[in-house]
Order: structure tokens, then C-alpha cells, then sequence
């Protein structure tokens, strides 16, 4: 089966490339867009105050690229500012931006999802009484940590690094919706956002997706997937390695006489 991948272009194409290095027949088919916030100035403020912060909660890899491109040459990571992550992936782009790993805070390496949940199990011990906290992330989402940690004492912003646009496939992209369409079970879909699968029927509207597979990494994108009819629903920890070994092990049972 060829895996589709459908993070945003700069994920997606990271992805590709790590699962072919691995053996996979992997292809991207991006179905979130990134783009600039509307308005750059909250983002420039935030990074004049960064060190009132005690704790920045990064939402994604997207959210770290976006808000460090803003950021003014002269301007560094204050040395007693924790950032968030909410997955391995979203640590890897802090400490490639120059976050020092020792203030990047992570869920555990054995979390079973990587989410906002995931990253309070670790940040739960700390005292969060009188203390600012600031999320970055696109215009919206899930403000769940954002309540706990206000429950707890904090005072918590939101600042919106960059905008989630639906996607435009070139013509590769448009080619590979057609092929996955035309033989499902040649295809198996890779979804790390509920957004993918909804741009994915409006992309492909009337589809019918009921011999299609899907690989998820979270349980929120399981159900999204089943309602929108995705026929055959599993979830992956959400690495290259693990999904790899998802898709080997489908593709074994299908082939099992």
C-alpha cells in the first residue's frame, strides 16, 4: 500500500522522505495549508515580553516555525522561560530553533498520544499560582490546557502565529487523490489533524470512502474519520517507525489467504 501523507507541505515532505529512508512507498498530499496571521503585531509583542512568560505552549511544529520567523534578530530565548511541546515532533522544531533542551518541556517518550493532555502530565508538578503563561497557535483550538492551567492559578494568552488554510493540490497532489480514489485499497490515508480529513471531503465531495484506511494519531481524528465514513480506522503513535510498522502490519492481513 502507498502512504498518503497529509501534514502541511514542510511536515509532509519531512515525512516522505523518513519513510522512504525506511522502505515505505510514501507520497504526500498536503490538506492543511499554513500561511501568515492576518495581523504580525501581537506575535512581535509577544516576543518583547517573552521572559514575563513562565511557560510558551507550542501547539505544533507549525506553531514553532511561525512565531520564530517573527521573531527580531537581536531577540533570544529568555533562559528561565520553559517551552511547551505537545509531541516529539514539536520539541525537535524548539531545539532546532535554539531552545535550549533543558527548558523544553515534553510528554513522556511512552505517552499513548502526544496532546495537550500528554504534555500537562509532565507539567503538573510544577507550581502554576500568580504565574503567565502564553499558547501559541493558529487563529483557533482546543483550549483545555489553557483552563487547567488557569484552574491552577495561571494567567494564560493566546497568540495566533499563523492561519490553517484549506489546500490546493498541484497537479502530483491531484493525481494521487484520483489514484487513491480509484483503487482504495492500494492507498493508506495518514491523518494527524481532524481539519485534514474535513478538507479532504471537500476536496473530494460525494467520495465514497467506505474501502478506504486510514491511519490516525489520535483518537479525536478516529472518530472524524468514522463519522466522515473512512471504512477501516486505526491509531498510530505518530513516528515514522510506528507508523511504518502499522501499514507492514495491514498489509500482511490483507495479503493472508
Amino acid at each position: 500500500m502507498r502512504l498518503i501523507v497529509t501534514r502541511p507541505r514542510a511536515q509532509a515532505d519531512d515525512w516522505v522522505a523518513r519513510l522512504q529512508a525506511l522502505g515505505a512507498d510514501a507520497a504526500a498530499l498536503p490538506l492543511i495549508d499554513i500561511g501568515p496571521p492576518d495581523d504580525a503585531g501581537p506575535v512581535h509583542d509577544c516576543w518583547q515580553r517573552l521572559a514575563d512568560f513562565a511557560l510558551v505552549v507550542f501547539v505544533s511544529p507549525n506553531a514553532v516555525s511561525s512565531f520564530f520567523a517573527q521573531r527580531a534578530p537581536a531577540l533570544r530565548w529568555p533562559g528561565a522561560t520553559l517551552a511547551g511541546a505537545t509531541g516529539p515532533g514539536t520539541a525537535a522544531a524548539l531545539r532546532a530553533v535554539g531552545v535550549p533542551p533543558s527548558l523544553v518541556a515534553e510528554p513522556a517518550a511512552d505517552a499513548p498520544t502526544f496532546d495537550t493532555e500528554a504534555l500537562w502530565a509532565q507539567l503538573s508538578r510544577h507550581d502554576w499560582a500568580g504565574r503567565q503563561v502564553l499558547v501559541v497557535r493558529g487563529e483557533d483550538g482546543r483550549d483545555w490546557l489553557a483552563d487547567t492551567l488557569r484552574a491552577r492559578g495561571a494567567t494564560v494568552e493566546f497568540v495566533a502565529a499563523y492561519r490553517r488554510r484549506a489546500p490546493v493540490p498541484d497537479t502530483a497532489g491531484q493525481a494521487l487523490l484520483a489514484a487513491a480514489l480509484a483503487a482504495p485499497r492500494a492507498h493508506l490515508w495518514l491523518f494527524s489533524s481532524s481539519e485534514a480529513v474535513a478538507h479532504l471531503r471537500v476536496l473530494a465531495p460525494g467520495a465514497d470512502w467506505s474501502a478506504a484506511r486510514v491511519l490516525v494519531t489520535h483518537p479525536r481524528i478516529a472518530q472524524t474519520a468514522c463519522a466522515a465514513g473512512f471504512g477501516a480506522v486505526r491509531q498510530s503513535v505518530p513516528t515514522p517507525v510506528a507508523v511504518l510498522q502499522a501499514a507492514q502490519a495491514w498489509s500482511i492481513e490483507s495479503s493472508a489467504p
